[in-house]
């Protein structure tokens, strides 16, 4: 069942600039008659033309509520200067509703650029149909089909300056929830290397489980790569790195690790470099994101080790990595764990749990239970100092100095840090990242 309507009246012909009115009538009315109860919201879109008065061009432009009686308190026209602008507005609202089945009424001649923009916003979770604006007058027409992926057919010069439009706009937002935070630890010397732990403010992404400064977009979120990339590009500035030689690990929840310069793995949960001016990454939202620094050989690692990760030694294998490929002494190499989910919230089946009990009983709380506690991070100094890492180079705040504040419980701590276990599956994600300065 289709959720939402969009009218694009943005960009209209010159044939149909005439018969505004008209168009938007006979689609309204086929809307109304067609749909089921509730109605869809219905949106229509408009270019705000520069010194235009918006209430009173939205009012010339709708007929009269009393004639959409379902449709009235659904009905709103969206302007803005920018296709890019009036369509992520649109998003915005179709996301405060939850609604992701989308019918698009449009000139027929506005169909392969706006599958260029909606390509660009929107992500596997939305559904889109496309119907012709001259021809939407019949109910079939507003079932929603199954949705098929054509080929773009826009020249490249095209799809390029429908980017730099999108990216134009996202740049020019309002920051989000606060300033962006970056997190630093002092182990790892900064005359050296480039670091931190971000946190959830300061970015564009509004949707609540993902705002605002979320690094990650999936398939199965609501987040576009393009959101991601602006809070990428925020982030970079704040910290001082090229967000152009930014590596993040491809995550697997396993324990390969990816080595720069050499070729790239299909999936990785670690990352290791001896390059200046590269910046590498590992995500966390519960996961812890681990980086490793070597003052003495200039080297650096990033890995991601969540459970799974954990319990096959990602954290290790990052560092005898780090150890084959650039010649570091296990002793030198610093370690500090980033935010992540803690003992005092993080739960397992017991069968899981019993993987932990072996690497050493005090990982597990309430063992006996169907669902005990586990202290990842526990897990991780303990294989980290079994491999040779010194102890007083391995930070983690929640057993050495509260005042560092690196290592806090994501679930904990709602207004600072994502947390998948406490938001479930539209969550978002903060990274750790490393580089060697120039």
């Amino acid at each position: 069942m289709v959720e939402a309507v969009l009218i694009d009246l943005f960009s209209l012909p010159a044939h149909l600039q005439n018969n505004i009115q008209g168009l938007l009538r006979n689609t309204l009315e086929t809307i109304e008659k067609c749909s089921s109860i509730p109605a869809p919201f219905v949106y229509v879109m408009r270019c705000q033309r520069q010194g235009s008065e918006r209430n009173g061009e939205q009012e010339s432009l709708l007929p009269a509520p009393r004639d959409f009686q379902s449709l009235k308190e659904r009905l709103e026209v969206v302007h803005a200067l920018t296709t890019a602008a009036v369509l992520y507005t649109i998003k915005q609202r179709l996301d405060e509703k939850d609604l992701s089945i989308i019918k698009v009424i449009l000139p027929n001649v506005r169909k392969d650029l706006m599958k260029v923009y909606i390509d660009h916003l929107f992500t596997a979770v939305y559904q889109f149909e496309f119907e012709d604006l001259q021809v939407a007058s019949d109910c079939e027409n507003l079932q929603i089909a199954e949705h098929q992926s054509e080929e773009q057919t826009l020249p490249t010069q095209d799809v390029a300056l429908i980017r730099s439009e999108i990216q134009m706009y996202l740049e020019s937002l309002p920051s989000l929830k606060g300033e962006l935070t970056i997190l630093r630890s002092s182990l790892i010397p900064d005359d050296i290397f480039l670091h931190g732990f971000t946190t959830r403010t300061g970015g564009i992404s509004y949707i609540p489980t993902l705002s605002s400064c979320n690094l990650f977009s999936s398939s199965k979120r609501r987040d576009p790569q393009v959101v991601v990339k602006e809070n990428l590009r925020r982030l970079a500035h704040a910290a001082g790195f090229n967000p152009e030689t930014f590596h993040r690990v491809k995550i697997d929840h396993a324990n390969a690790v990816c080595i720069m310069g050499k070729t790239e793995p299909d999936s990785y949960d670690g990352i290791v470099t001896n390059q200046k001016g590269v910046t590498i990454a590992a995500p966390g939202a519960d996961c812890i994101p681990v980086l490793f620094a070597d003052p003495v050989r200039k080297a650096c690692g990033a890995a991601h080790s969540g459970w799974k990760g954990t319990l096959l030694g990602v954290s290790m294998a990052t560092v005898n990595a780090m150890v084959s490929e650039y010649g570091c002494n296990v002793k030198d190499i610093l370690v500090v764990l980033g935010p992540s989910v803690g003992p005092c919230c993080y739960k397992l089946p017991h069968e899981s749990a019993k993987e932990f009990h072996r690497i050493d009983p005090k990982c597990v709380r309430l063992f006996d239970s169907a669902c005990p506690y586990i202290d990842i991070r526990r897990a991780t100094r303990i294989l980290l100092e079994n491999g040779g890492i010194l102890p007083e180079n391995i930070q983690d705040d929640s057993v050495t100095d509260q005042n560092r504040n690196i290592t806090f419980c994501t679930a904990c701590h709602p207004d600072k840090f994502y947390s998948h276990f406490r938001d479930g599956i539209n969550f978002g994600t903060q990274i750790g990242f490393i580089s060697i300065k120039d």
